[in-house]
């Protein structure tokens, strides 16, 4: 999930802008755990197209 949809439950802001300490401290922390957090789901549904797309290719030039 990414962070950007995520409401605070302290100052009920999303946690994506920040506004208080609590959302600025979770923000960081799932930046940090999560290296995909900050990617678009667009940008990952395209980055596994291109590897299906390259698995499919390499198992067909192997057969």
């Amino acid at each position: 999930m990414t962070y950007d949809r995520l409401v605070c439950a302290n100052c009920a802001a999303p946690v994506s802008e920040g506004r208080c300490p609590v959302c600025r401290a979770n923000r960081e922390r799932m930046q940090q755990e999560n290296y995909f957090a900050g990617l678009n789901p667009m940008t990952l549904i395209a980055l596994l197209a291109v590897l299906i797309a390259a698995v499919a290719l390499l198992a067909h030039q192997t057969a």
